[in-house]
Protein backbone atom coordinates (compact mmCIF):
# COMPACT_ATOMS: atom_id res chain seq x y z
CA UNK A 1 0.00 0.00 0.00
CA UNK A 2 1.40 3.40 -0.99
CA UNK A 3 1.17 6.07 1.70
CA UNK A 4 1.63 9.74 0.86
CA UNK A 5 2.32 12.45 3.52
CA UNK A 6 2.72 16.26 3.35
CA UNK A 7 5.63 17.75 5.27
CA UNK A 8 6.88 21.37 4.90
CA UNK A 9 5.54 21.54 1.40
CA UNK A 10 7.52 18.50 0.28
CA UNK A 11 5.66 15.51 -0.96
CA UNK A 12 6.97 12.21 0.20
CA UNK A 13 5.92 9.09 -1.51
CA UNK A 14 6.09 5.79 0.17
CA UNK A 15 7.14 2.71 -1.81
CA UNK A 16 5.70 -0.77 -1.66
CA UNK A 17 7.50 -3.51 0.12
CA UNK A 18 10.48 -4.76 -1.87
CA UNK A 19 10.20 -8.19 -3.42
CA UNK A 20 13.09 -10.47 -4.15
CA UNK A 21 13.60 -11.52 -7.75
CA UNK A 22 15.59 -14.45 -9.02
CA UNK A 23 17.85 -13.45 -11.87
CA UNK A 24 18.55 -16.17 -14.44
CA UNK A 25 20.91 -16.14 -17.44
CA UNK A 26 19.14 -16.82 -20.75
CA UNK A 27 20.77 -19.54 -22.77
CA UNK A 28 20.26 -20.35 -26.45
CA UNK A 29 18.38 -23.60 -26.85
CA UNK A 30 20.43 -25.94 -29.06
CA UNK A 31 18.81 -27.00 -32.33
CA UNK A 32 17.04 -30.34 -32.55
CA UNK A 33 19.10 -33.29 -33.83
CA UNK A 34 17.64 -32.95 -37.35
CA UNK A 35 18.84 -29.32 -37.68
CA UNK A 36 22.42 -28.16 -38.21
CA UNK A 37 24.10 -24.86 -37.51
CA UNK A 38 24.95 -22.58 -40.40
CA UNK A 39 28.46 -22.32 -41.75
CA UNK A 40 29.96 -19.46 -39.65
CA UNK A 41 31.57 -18.03 -42.79
CA UNK A 42 28.22 -17.60 -44.55
CA UNK A 43 25.71 -17.25 -41.70
CA UNK A 44 24.19 -13.82 -41.12
CA UNK A 45 23.99 -14.56 -37.41
CA UNK A 46 26.13 -16.74 -35.13
CA UNK A 47 22.86 -18.33 -34.01
CA UNK A 48 21.56 -19.04 -37.52
CA UNK A 49 19.78 -22.30 -38.28
CA UNK A 50 20.27 -24.23 -41.51
CA UNK A 51 16.63 -24.20 -42.57
CA UNK A 52 17.20 -26.52 -45.54
CA UNK A 53 18.55 -29.18 -43.19
CA UNK A 54 15.61 -28.96 -40.80
CA UNK A 55 12.72 -31.39 -40.66
CA UNK A 56 9.98 -30.74 -43.28
CA UNK A 57 6.36 -30.23 -42.29
CA UNK A 58 5.41 -33.36 -44.23
CA UNK A 59 7.85 -36.23 -43.90
CA UNK A 60 8.23 -37.69 -47.39
CA UNK A 61 11.22 -38.04 -49.71
CA UNK A 62 11.40 -36.30 -53.10
CA UNK A 63 12.57 -37.99 -56.30
CA UNK A 64 14.37 -34.98 -57.75
CA UNK A 65 15.15 -31.45 -56.63
CA UNK A 66 17.47 -29.14 -58.49
CA UNK A 67 18.07 -26.31 -60.91
CA UNK A 68 17.34 -25.88 -64.61
CA UNK A 69 18.25 -23.25 -67.15
CA UNK A 70 21.88 -22.95 -65.99
CA UNK A 71 23.84 -21.34 -68.84
CA UNK A 72 27.62 -21.12 -69.21
CA UNK A 73 30.08 -20.25 -71.95
CA UNK A 74 33.17 -22.45 -71.99
CA UNK A 75 36.37 -21.55 -73.81
CA UNK A 76 38.42 -24.71 -74.25
CA UNK A 77 41.73 -24.40 -76.07
CA UNK A 78 41.69 -25.33 -79.72
CA UNK A 79 38.13 -26.69 -79.39
CA UNK A 80 36.83 -23.11 -79.25
CA UNK A 81 33.77 -21.79 -77.46
CA UNK A 82 30.79 -23.79 -76.23
CA UNK A 83 27.45 -22.40 -75.08
CA UNK A 84 26.19 -24.89 -72.53
CA UNK A 85 22.80 -25.29 -70.87
CA UNK A 86 22.61 -27.52 -67.82
CA UNK A 87 20.15 -29.17 -65.47
CA UNK A 88 21.22 -30.56 -62.09
CA UNK A 89 19.11 -32.72 -59.77
CA UNK A 90 19.55 -34.72 -56.59
CA UNK A 91 17.16 -36.86 -54.57
CA UNK A 92 16.02 -35.53 -51.20
CA UNK A 93 15.52 -37.62 -48.07
CA UNK A 94 12.28 -37.50 -46.04
CA UNK A 95 13.91 -35.78 -43.04
CA UNK A 96 15.46 -32.86 -44.94
CA UNK A 97 13.41 -29.78 -45.83
CA UNK A 98 15.38 -28.71 -48.88
CA UNK A 99 18.62 -28.74 -50.83
CA UNK A 100 21.26 -26.01 -50.79
CA UNK A 101 20.71 -24.35 -54.16
CA UNK A 102 23.92 -22.32 -54.12
CA UNK A 103 25.95 -25.51 -53.95
CA UNK A 104 24.72 -26.51 -57.41
CA UNK A 105 26.37 -23.40 -58.85
CA UNK A 106 29.55 -24.09 -56.87
CA UNK A 107 29.69 -27.65 -58.20
CA UNK A 108 29.11 -26.53 -61.79
CA UNK A 109 31.89 -23.94 -61.53
CA UNK A 110 34.32 -26.47 -60.03
CA UNK A 111 33.64 -29.04 -62.74
CA UNK A 112 33.92 -26.44 -65.52
CA UNK A 113 37.33 -25.39 -64.22
CA UNK A 114 38.47 -29.00 -64.43
CA UNK A 115 37.18 -29.33 -68.02
CA UNK A 116 38.86 -26.09 -69.08
CA UNK A 117 42.12 -27.25 -67.51
CA UNK A 118 41.94 -30.55 -69.42
CA UNK A 119 41.47 -28.60 -72.70
CA UNK A 120 38.95 -31.16 -73.93
CA UNK A 121 35.17 -30.75 -74.09
CA UNK A 122 33.34 -33.99 -73.39
CA UNK A 123 29.75 -33.20 -72.45
CA UNK A 124 29.19 -36.56 -70.77
CA UNK A 125 32.34 -36.24 -68.64
CA UNK A 126 31.36 -32.74 -67.57
CA UNK A 127 27.91 -34.04 -66.62
CA UNK A 128 29.45 -36.96 -64.72
CA UNK A 129 31.80 -34.76 -62.72
CA UNK A 130 29.03 -32.33 -61.76
CA UNK A 131 26.74 -35.23 -60.78
CA UNK A 132 29.41 -36.73 -58.53
CA UNK A 133 30.04 -33.39 -56.83
CA UNK A 134 26.33 -32.68 -56.41
CA UNK A 135 25.64 -36.09 -54.88
CA UNK A 136 28.52 -35.74 -52.42
CA UNK A 137 27.86 -32.11 -51.42
CA UNK A 138 24.10 -32.54 -51.11
CA UNK A 139 24.44 -35.90 -49.31
CA UNK A 140 22.08 -37.57 -51.78
CA UNK A 141 21.69 -41.17 -52.82
CA UNK A 142 21.94 -40.24 -56.49
CA UNK A 143 22.32 -37.15 -58.62
CA UNK A 144 21.50 -36.50 -62.27
CA UNK A 145 22.98 -33.86 -64.57
CA UNK A 146 22.25 -33.05 -68.23
CA UNK A 147 24.42 -30.87 -70.46
CA UNK A 148 23.47 -29.46 -73.85
CA UNK A 149 26.34 -27.61 -75.53
CA UNK A 150 26.24 -25.85 -78.90
CA UNK A 151 29.45 -25.11 -80.74
CA UNK A 152 30.62 -24.04 -84.23
CA UNK A 153 32.61 -26.22 -86.60
CA UNK A 154 33.97 -25.21 -89.98
CA UNK A 155 33.04 -27.62 -92.76
CA UNK A 156 33.82 -27.51 -96.52
CA UNK A 157 30.93 -27.21 -98.97
CA UNK A 158 30.52 -30.46 -100.96
CA UNK A 159 31.52 -29.24 -104.44
CA UNK A 160 33.24 -25.85 -104.16
CA UNK A 161 35.02 -26.59 -100.88
CA UNK A 162 34.09 -23.15 -99.54
CA UNK A 163 34.45 -23.18 -95.73
CA UNK A 164 31.14 -22.76 -93.96
CA UNK A 165 30.43 -22.53 -90.24
CA UNK A 166 27.95 -25.14 -89.00
CA UNK A 167 26.44 -25.24 -85.51
CA UNK A 168 26.28 -28.64 -83.82
CA UNK A 169 24.90 -29.81 -80.48
CA UNK A 170 26.67 -32.06 -77.99
CA UNK A 171 24.55 -33.81 -75.35
CA UNK A 172 25.68 -35.41 -72.13
CA UNK A 173 23.72 -36.98 -69.28
CA UNK A 174 25.03 -38.67 -66.15
CA UNK A 175 23.60 -40.32 -63.05
CA UNK A 176 25.93 -40.75 -60.09
CA UNK A 177 25.19 -43.11 -57.21
CA UNK A 178 27.37 -44.07 -54.25
CA UNK A 179 28.98 -46.91 -56.20
CA UNK A 180 28.61 -46.12 -59.92
CA UNK A 181 28.31 -43.32 -62.44
CA UNK A 182 26.55 -43.96 -65.74
CA UNK A 183 26.96 -41.59 -68.68
CA UNK A 184 25.21 -41.07 -71.99
CA UNK A 185 26.99 -39.38 -74.90
CA UNK A 186 24.69 -37.67 -77.39
CA UNK A 187 24.73 -35.47 -80.47
CA UNK A 188 22.17 -33.67 -82.60
CA UNK A 189 22.64 -32.68 -86.24
CA UNK A 190 20.51 -31.53 -89.16
CA UNK A 191 20.24 -32.88 -92.68
CA UNK A 192 17.88 -33.35 -95.58
CA UNK A 193 15.59 -36.22 -96.55
CA UNK A 194 13.79 -37.01 -99.79
CA UNK A 195 10.46 -38.89 -99.66
CA UNK A 196 10.65 -42.34 -101.36
CA UNK A 197 6.87 -42.69 -101.68
CA UNK A 198 6.27 -39.49 -103.66
CA UNK A 199 9.36 -40.18 -105.73
CA UNK A 200 8.05 -43.59 -106.75
CA UNK A 201 4.69 -42.08 -107.74
CA UNK A 202 6.47 -39.51 -109.92
CA UNK A 203 8.56 -42.30 -111.44
CA UNK A 204 5.41 -44.29 -112.29
CA UNK A 205 3.93 -41.28 -114.08
CA UNK A 206 7.20 -40.80 -115.96
CA UNK A 207 7.24 -44.46 -117.08
CA UNK A 208 3.69 -44.23 -118.42
CA UNK A 209 4.45 -41.07 -120.37
CA UNK A 210 7.62 -42.54 -121.81
CA UNK A 211 5.76 -45.66 -122.95
CA UNK A 212 3.05 -43.49 -124.54
CA UNK A 213 5.79 -41.67 -126.43
CA UNK A 214 7.02 -44.93 -127.97
CA UNK A 215 10.00 -45.80 -125.77
CA UNK A 216 10.70 -49.49 -125.20
CA UNK A 217 10.71 -51.01 -121.73
CA UNK A 218 14.50 -51.19 -121.73
CA UNK A 219 14.73 -47.53 -122.73
CA UNK A 220 12.20 -46.53 -120.06
CA UNK A 221 14.17 -48.38 -117.40
CA UNK A 222 17.42 -46.78 -118.55
CA UNK A 223 15.96 -43.26 -118.51
CA UNK A 224 14.40 -43.67 -115.07
CA UNK A 225 17.74 -44.95 -113.81
CA UNK A 226 19.73 -42.04 -115.24
CA UNK A 227 17.44 -39.05 -114.65
CA UNK A 228 16.85 -37.68 -111.11
CA UNK A 229 13.22 -38.16 -110.10
CA UNK A 230 11.42 -35.35 -108.30
CA UNK A 231 9.94 -35.71 -104.82
CA UNK A 232 9.20 -33.54 -101.82
CA UNK A 233 11.89 -32.93 -99.20
CA UNK A 234 12.17 -32.37 -95.48
CA UNK A 235 14.79 -30.83 -93.25
CA UNK A 236 15.60 -33.51 -90.72
CA UNK A 237 16.87 -33.35 -87.14
CA UNK A 238 18.70 -36.47 -86.04
CA UNK A 239 19.63 -37.27 -82.43
CA UNK A 240 21.80 -40.16 -81.28
CA UNK A 241 22.76 -41.30 -77.76
CA UNK A 242 25.15 -44.03 -76.63
CA UNK A 243 25.32 -44.88 -72.93
CA UNK A 244 28.13 -46.67 -71.12
CA UNK A 245 28.24 -48.08 -67.61
CA UNK A 246 30.95 -47.05 -65.16
CA UNK A 247 34.31 -48.63 -65.95
CA UNK A 248 33.57 -49.15 -69.62
CA UNK A 249 36.67 -48.98 -71.82
CA UNK A 250 34.68 -47.61 -74.77
CA UNK A 251 35.73 -44.18 -76.01
CA UNK A 252 32.82 -42.52 -77.80
CA UNK A 253 33.88 -39.56 -79.93
CA UNK A 254 30.98 -37.15 -80.27
CA UNK A 255 32.25 -35.80 -83.57
CA UNK A 256 32.22 -39.31 -85.00
CA UNK A 257 28.60 -39.62 -83.90
CA UNK A 258 27.79 -36.33 -85.67
CA UNK A 259 29.10 -37.65 -88.98
CA UNK A 260 27.10 -40.83 -88.42
CA UNK A 261 23.86 -38.91 -87.82
CA UNK A 262 24.34 -36.72 -90.88
CA UNK A 263 25.08 -39.67 -93.15
CA UNK A 264 21.92 -41.47 -91.99
CA UNK A 265 19.78 -38.93 -93.85
CA UNK A 266 19.45 -38.46 -97.60
CA UNK A 267 22.08 -35.72 -97.63
CA UNK A 268 24.00 -33.34 -95.43
CA UNK A 269 23.06 -29.66 -95.56
CA UNK A 270 25.30 -26.58 -95.45
CA UNK A 271 24.83 -22.98 -94.39
CA UNK A 272 26.83 -21.51 -97.29
CA UNK A 273 26.60 -23.03 -100.76
CA UNK A 274 27.27 -21.99 -104.35
CA UNK A 275 25.31 -23.40 -107.28
CA UNK A 276 27.54 -26.48 -107.71
CA UNK A 277 27.08 -27.21 -104.00
CA UNK A 278 23.29 -26.92 -104.26
CA UNK A 279 23.28 -29.30 -107.20
CA UNK A 280 25.45 -31.77 -105.30
CA UNK A 281 23.16 -31.75 -102.24
CA UNK A 282 19.90 -32.06 -104.19
CA UNK A 283 21.22 -34.78 -106.48
CA UNK A 284 22.63 -36.78 -103.58
CA UNK A 285 19.40 -36.52 -101.59
CA UNK A 286 17.23 -37.70 -104.49
CA UNK A 287 19.62 -40.56 -105.22
CA UNK A 288 19.02 -42.03 -101.74
CA UNK A 289 15.49 -41.17 -100.62
CA UNK A 290 14.69 -42.15 -97.02
CA UNK A 291 11.69 -42.23 -94.75
CA UNK A 292 12.00 -40.98 -91.19
CA UNK A 293 12.06 -44.66 -90.15
CA UNK A 294 14.94 -45.36 -92.55
CA UNK A 295 17.07 -42.67 -90.90
CA UNK A 296 16.66 -44.23 -87.45
CA UNK A 297 17.46 -47.72 -88.73
CA UNK A 298 20.50 -46.42 -90.59
CA UNK A 299 21.81 -44.77 -87.43
CA UNK A 300 21.38 -48.03 -85.50
CA UNK A 301 23.06 -50.07 -88.24
CA UNK A 302 26.06 -47.77 -88.24
CA UNK A 303 26.34 -47.84 -84.45
CA UNK A 304 26.42 -51.64 -84.42
CA UNK A 305 29.02 -51.78 -87.22
CA UNK A 306 31.13 -48.83 -86.06
CA UNK A 307 31.43 -49.84 -82.40
CA UNK A 308 31.86 -53.63 -82.33
CA UNK A 309 33.64 -53.45 -78.96
CA UNK A 310 30.73 -51.83 -77.14
CA UNK A 311 29.36 -54.10 -74.43
CA UNK A 312 25.94 -55.66 -74.82
CA UNK A 313 24.79 -53.67 -71.79
CA UNK A 314 25.44 -50.35 -73.55
CA UNK A 315 22.41 -48.15 -74.18
CA UNK A 316 21.51 -46.77 -77.61
CA UNK A 317 18.82 -44.30 -78.62
CA UNK A 318 18.28 -42.96 -82.14
CA UNK A 319 15.63 -40.37 -82.93
CA UNK A 320 14.69 -38.59 -86.15
CA UNK A 321 12.27 -35.70 -86.65
CA UNK A 322 11.44 -34.52 -90.16
CA UNK A 323 9.96 -31.08 -90.70
CA UNK A 324 7.38 -31.66 -93.39
CA UNK A 325 6.93 -29.40 -96.42
CA UNK A 326 3.63 -30.64 -97.88
CA UNK A 327 1.96 -31.13 -94.48
CA UNK A 328 1.46 -28.88 -91.49
CA UNK A 329 2.64 -31.60 -89.11
CA UNK A 330 6.07 -33.14 -88.56
CA UNK A 331 6.97 -36.83 -88.36
CA UNK A 332 9.08 -38.62 -85.74
CA UNK A 333 10.61 -42.06 -85.30
CA UNK A 334 12.85 -43.45 -82.57
CA UNK A 335 14.29 -46.62 -81.12
CA UNK A 336 15.94 -47.08 -77.75
CA UNK A 337 17.21 -50.09 -75.85
CA UNK A 338 20.21 -52.18 -74.94
CA UNK A 339 22.78 -52.84 -77.63
CA UNK A 340 22.36 -56.58 -77.08
CA UNK A 341 18.70 -56.39 -78.14
CA UNK A 342 19.57 -54.41 -81.28
CA UNK A 343 22.26 -56.89 -82.29
CA UNK A 344 19.91 -59.78 -81.65
CA UNK A 345 17.13 -58.36 -83.84
CA UNK A 346 19.52 -57.46 -86.66
CA UNK A 347 21.03 -60.94 -86.76
CA UNK A 348 17.94 -63.09 -86.22
CA UNK A 349 14.17 -63.23 -86.58
CA UNK A 350 13.60 -62.23 -82.96
CA UNK A 351 11.47 -59.32 -81.80
CA UNK A 352 12.27 -57.80 -78.43
CA UNK A 353 8.99 -56.45 -77.09
CA UNK A 354 10.37 -54.36 -74.23
CA UNK A 355 12.72 -51.52 -75.15
CA UNK A 356 14.47 -50.22 -72.05
CA UNK A 357 14.25 -46.42 -71.86
CA UNK A 358 17.09 -44.05 -71.09
CA UNK A 359 15.53 -43.28 -67.70
CA UNK A 360 15.36 -46.98 -66.80
CA UNK A 361 18.94 -47.60 -67.95
CA UNK A 362 20.36 -44.62 -66.07
CA UNK A 363 18.47 -45.52 -62.91
CA UNK A 364 20.21 -48.88 -62.87
CA UNK A 365 23.36 -47.08 -61.67
CA UNK A 366 24.45 -48.64 -58.41
CA UNK A 367 21.74 -51.33 -58.36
Amino acid sequence: MIIGSLRLGVVKIGYPQRRSFRVTTLKRTPPPPNETEMNPETALSPYGIDVQASRPATRVSLSRVGVTGVEKVLSIGDDGHFHAEMECFVDLGPDQAGVHMSRFEENVAEAINEVVSSRSMRAEKLAARIAELVRAKQHGIRAEVSVKARYPETMPAPASGIPTQEIYTLLGTAVASETETRTVTGVQAQGMTACPCAQEMVADVARDRLRESGYTEDQVAEIIEMVPIATHNQRGIGTLYIGCADGSAADIDARQLLRLVESSMSSEIYELMKRPDELSVVEKAHAQPRFVEDCVREMLRQVVETFPDLSDDAFVMAQQENLETIHRHNVVAERYGRLADLRDEMNSDSHNRHHISMREWLNEAGT
